[in-house]
């Protein structure tokens, strides 16, 4: 089964200065995968973020998160397969609201989705309007095919760290590598230092 799916149009013209080293622009909204694409009902979703002693600091259902206050980011977002789209608009919550009242001395954030799938961060990468959990894409709901009902948005980073189908946080002291960064994909993944795999 092929990881990449309808709408990837290959190359586009390179944007001079606009983009990190060794990506290209695309017009579409290229879908990769690593499975099948999960479906939750949204009277059974819910996000959590867990504290680093394991217990629950703060927990939503759909319509309880929908609540909280949106904003909108317009960003750029770097794939580390190498496609670049500029000026993607979105709608979600800043994890600054997400993790507003909750004490932590945690340094890293594990953020586990459906499908069994994780990344790791640090928990500074996260914060002072960095990250969001979006729902919104391009003035529409988010697709299911790019993560909805909801994705982690870390633009800054490659677009892997930007976890499709995400239903939490988990606060920890350890910095524990993720599904992709298991598989020798690079810890942090800045795309301005191309950083793509361990090594890089």
């Amino acid at each position: 089964m092929s990881i990449v799916s309808r709408g990837f149009r290959g190359r586009r013209q390179p944007g001079a200065g606009l983009i990190p080293p060794g990506q290209y622009i695309v017009d579409g909204f290229p879908v990769l995968s690593a499975g099948p694409t999960p479906f939750t009902p949204l009277e059974e979703w819910d996000f959590t973020i867990v504290d680093e002693t394991g217990a629950v600091a703060a927990r939503w259902t759909w319509d309880e998160f929908r609540e909280l206050p949106a904003e909108a980011p317009t960003v750029d977002i770097h794939c580390v397969t190498k496609w670049s789209k500029l000026g993607t608009r979105w709608e979600g919550v800043s994890v600054d609201t997400l993790l507003d009242g909750i004490e932590t001395s945690a340094e890293f954030v594990i953020a586990f989705a459906d499908g069994d799938y994780t990344t790791n961060l640090p928990l500074a990468d996260m914060r002072d309007g960095q990250a969001w959990v979006v729902y919104g894409f391009d003035g529409e709901e988010l697709e299911p095919e790019h993560g909805g009902p909801a994705r982690l948005l870390v633009p800054h980073l490659y677009f892997w760290k930007s976890a499709k189908w995400v239903r939490g946080l988990r606060l920890s002291d350890d910095d524990e590598p993720g599904f992709w960064e298991s598989l020798g994909y690079h810890n942090y993944a800045d795309p301005w230092r191309e950083q793509r795999y361990w090594g890089d």
